[in-house]
């Protein structure tokens, strides 16, 4: 299958041929960099990147041990980003994420005044680490920040600071005193990546590395400034009518109560794609496109990203478990049955 569009993406200006040549560079000297001190994971940190250069957040999920913390600490070391770890409990408060309004004196004039104290939130990277540890009150603390990039407290609304990251980890194996995440919360989430054991030669490299002394110095390849000009430079580019019909036929596929849905849609599945994956499948595809070399949107650039866009929203029922039936097995099926544009090819 040829999965290139045929209508190409239009960046003639030179700063943006530029600045797209500068996003390229920057993701490979990031890799270089994070590499000094990750082994392996090759495939989810290009997922992470792909989150920081489209503007989103994403929930990472993998078995304690796979440095998950260590991954998300690290970019935002080679970042040099302002970087805050929060780890969440069940006796965690929302004002313990977002910040309270103290009571503090005047020194000068002995008058008492309401003081805002910033919470961990008010910053560029944000680890959420085990999120599903805590009440859905608290996590709820996350929802405006993660969408609209501020936090409001005591009816006073403050902004974040750009660029502003959630990175949320999760253990999918220890399920006692967790709380599952709503649904609302898991839509804010871009990606829903999976971390998984290393190949043997990798988890060598990891032994002897981490058993070792260790003291890496890293180089700043990308500032904050460059991510946030490079999001609006994936939002610049345009897509393919054909290739942004797939992506959207891709999602309306996975909802069961959607006109003509398949049999094992209705059959496996209890809710499906909401708008955001659709939008995250483009955005997605054209900070992949981007980070390769081209200048426009591929149909492989949404079926590579099908799964981790589609793995948190396609939830699936009853029958769907007690077959053994997983998200990822119905994506796969979706990306059998949905054909790609003629037109398009």
């Amino acid at each position: 299958m040829d999965s290139t569009a045929t209508d190409v993406v239009d960046l003639q200006s030179p700063d943006d041929l530029a600045l797209a040549e500068r996003m390229k560079d920057g993701r490979e000297r990031i890799v270089a960099e994070l590499k000094k001190q990750i082994v392996g994971q090759d495939e989810v940190i290009g997922q992470i990147l792909l989150t920081l250069f489209v503007g989103g957040n994403s929930l990472i999920v993998g078995v304690p041990g796979l440095a998950k913390t260590l991954l998300v600490h690290t970019m935002a070391r080679v970042l040099d980003l302002k970087f805050s770890r929060i780890q969440f409990t069940p006796d965690l408060m929302p004002s313990d994420i977002t910040g309270t309004d103290l009571v503090q004196e005047d020194t000068a004039t002995g008058r008492r005044q309401m003081v805002f104290a910033p919470g961990p939130i008010f910053a560029n990277i944000v680890l959420a680490d085990e999120i599903n540890r805590t009440p859905p009150k608290t996590q709820s603390a996350l929802l405006e920040a993660m969408q609209e990039h501020r936090v409001t407290v005591q009816g006073r609304t403050y902004q974040l600071e750009e660029p502003f990251y959630v990175f949320a980890t999760q253990n999918p194996i220890e399920l006692e005193g967790t709380y599952p995440l709503p649904e609302a919360q898991l839509d804010r989430f871009m990606f829903h990546i999976m971390i998984d054991h290393p190949p043997y030669a990798e988890e060598m490299n990891v032994i002897r590395s981490t058993t070792s002394i260790q003291n890496p110095e890293f180089q700043r390849p990308v500032s904050g400034e460059d991510l946030v000009a490079f999001q609006r430079l994936v939002r610049r580019v345009p897509i393919a009518e054909p290739v942004l019909k797939y992506a959207l036929d891709l999602v309306r596929a996975s909802r069961p109560k959607a006109g003509g849905s398949e049999d094992f849609v209705q059959k496996w599945v209890a809710f499906g794609g909401s708008v955001r994956a659709a939008q995250y499948l483009v955005l997605g595809g054209k900070a992949r496109a981007l980070t390769s070399g081209r200048y426009h949107v591929s149909f492989e650039d949404i079926r590579a990203l099908a799964h981790p866009v589609l793995r948190h929203r396609v939830l699936t029922n009853f029958h769907a478990q007690s077959e053994g039936v997983t998200s990822d097995a119905v994506i796969d099926r979706l990306l059998e049955i949905v054909p790609v544009p003629r037109s398009g090819m």
